[in-house]
């Protein structure tokens, strides 16, 4: 029987003979994500007839200690337990492995052979996907290389070769400008693929089938029905083993310039003309270039930044962060914090936008929270004002992706009471089918041609302009420095960030 959410999408998932390359293979994201989520399109059937797997890294390995080391990855990450073998045993037979600096010249000209070979024996010109998952020192480097030895393409055949490049992109909007600047002397700006992996995520997608595909909803997702927006992506981990990294970007540079912003943006953008790829993306930049920019001395007022102590998290008791292995002890990082946006346009005048991100937080949980005004008039005089609550529509992208909005209600009885429940969607129960991984999403788009999902120059550029005056002004390490507020490890983070919400709505973080 055919499977029905396969039903009129042959067409839409075509995909053209491609080889995908990946730098840095032997790094933790190719470990975990990158070489599993290709597996899994492989069981789905969703790679191409022509289709192959290069790895590349410095370590001296063969083809076969190469597909040893990717079947331990497959065996241990794929959401597809046990092991096809069949369809392992063609994975494996078209994997192959170049060792080599990222700056060595030679070992380019070895993947050009490599790569001229896969395409005699393919009797076709595949595409190129080369994913950088590597250090952002690296980025240009690689680019450049790849242009040297002849791998990006002649400009008549630019679409052939795409590049995937992961965040960080840039520490702020200098250093951004810098990189996009690189890239553009070997790159045309249709190949660059900048990837967010929460724009893979299903609930993500959803918020735009669920705007634009309901008409009970987008009459009244504005300011005149809705009073504020609260966006949270909480983790319950520390820094583990990254302390190298974090400690020099922060939780506002590593969670909220990307994951964050691209909640915001598919919250509050304007229908776009079509779901393509560029009309999405140019009404995710006016949302960015609306968002209100601070003024000096509104930063201490509407940013709050907090650094976790030690506590207890899941009844373990975890150090806290100047504790941490590599972490300087006269660090200033910030590992939580909170904002309060304004978006200045028509449909979200006077509609505040709350944004908070951290570590060592309860629970890992990520979540937009859509508050709705309150009735004009309470007709349920007597009934405990508290009980009467306003509706509120949530969408969680992780850990369980779902859909929730909560409503008032009259419990069974004679008396009439008022009491809010909510209706919940969860995609596991409601498809009967497991969500796949966001990065297997996001690498067949790119293998399709299909940009939507990723970032472009200037909207990350906009990204950073937001927040360039919190930078500056947390980079102030005088007398007059903004405070670092201290919680608790386990708790909901700095008291601050309450009470910034507090005294904008009349109440705390909607508990999650």
């Amino acid at each position: 029987m055919e499977n029905p959410f396969r039903v009129g999408l042959k067409h839409v998932l075509h995909v053209e003979p491609c080889v995908v390359v990946i730098f840095g293979v032997t790094g933790d994201l190719a470990h975990r994500k990158l070489i599993p989520a290709l597996y899994n399109l492989s069981v789905d059937a969703l790679l191409p007839a022509h289709f192959s797997l290069i790895g590349f890294a410095r370590r001296e390995f063969s083809n076969e200690t190469f597909r040893t080391g990717i079947h331990d990855s497959v065996s241990k990450f794929s959401r597809r337990r046990p092991l096809n073998d069949s369809v392992w045993n063609e994975f494996s037979s078209r994997s192959f492995y170049v060792q080599g600096a990222f700056d060595d010249p030679a070992a380019y000209l070895n993947l050009k052979k490599l790569l001229d070979d896969i395409d005699a024996q393919s009797g076709v010109l595949c595409n190129r996907v080369f994913y950088f998952a590597t250090a952002p020192e690296y980025f240009a480097t690689i680019a450049t290389q790849l242009d040297k030895a002849g791998l990006l393409a002649p400009r008549s055949e630019k679409a052939r070769s795409r590049v995937i490049i992961e965040k960080p992109f840039g520490n702020d909007l200098p250093s951004a400008r810098a990189l996009n600047a690189e890239l553009s002397e070997v790159l045309e700006e249709d190949q660059i693929y900048r990837i967010d992996h929460y724009l893979g995520k299903e609930t993500v997608q959803n918020l735009l089938v669920f705007r634009f595909a309901n008409g009970i909803f987008e009459p009244i997702w504005n300011h005149k029905y809705i009073s504020h927006v609260e966006i949270s992506v909480c983790e319950s981990i520390g820094v583990e083993n990254r302390a190298g990294y974090f400690d020099k970007a922060g939780i506002l540079r590593d969670i909220v310039q990307n994951h964050v912003f691209q909640l915001l943006s598919l919250v509050a953008l304007e229908p776009p003309v079509a779901f393509e790829a560029d009309a999405v993306r140019d009404e995710k930049v006016k949302v960015l270039r609306s968002v209100r920019r601070f003024q000096k001395g509104e930063v201490g007022k509407k940013v709050i930044r907090g650094r976790y102590q030690s506590g207890t998290v899941a009844g373990k008791e975890v150090a806290g962060y100047l504790a941490e292995n590599g972490v300087d002890p006269e660090s200033t990082t910030d590992t939580y914090v909170a904002l309060e946006l304004a978006i200045d346009n028509w449909r979200w005048a006077g509609v505040p936008f709350y944004l908070r991100a951290g570590k060592r937080l309860p629970k890992r949980v990520t979540d937009i929270s859509i508050f709705f005004r309150n009735v004009p008039y309470r007709l349920f005089q007597e009934e405990d004002v508290s009980r009467v609550v306003p509706n509120v529509l949530s969408f969680q992208i992780q850990p369980d992706e779902g859909i929730a909005l909560k409503i008032s209600a009259k419990p069974p009885g004679p008396q009439v009471q008022v009491q809010p429940v909510n209706m919940n969607f969860s995609y596991g129960s409601s498809f009967g089918i497991e969500p796949p991984e966001a990065y297997e999403r996001l690498l067949l788009d790119c293998m399709r041609g299909d940009a939507t999902l990723f970032t472009r120059s200037d909207e990350i550029e906009q990204a950073w302009d937001v927040l360039a005056p919190v930078i500056e002004a947390w980079s102030d390490r005088s007398a007059r420095a903004l405070p670092v507020f201290g919680y608790d490890a386990g708790t909901w983070g700095p008291q601050a960030s309450e009470e910034l919400l507090v005294s904008g709505t009349g109440s705390g973080w909607r508990r999650l």
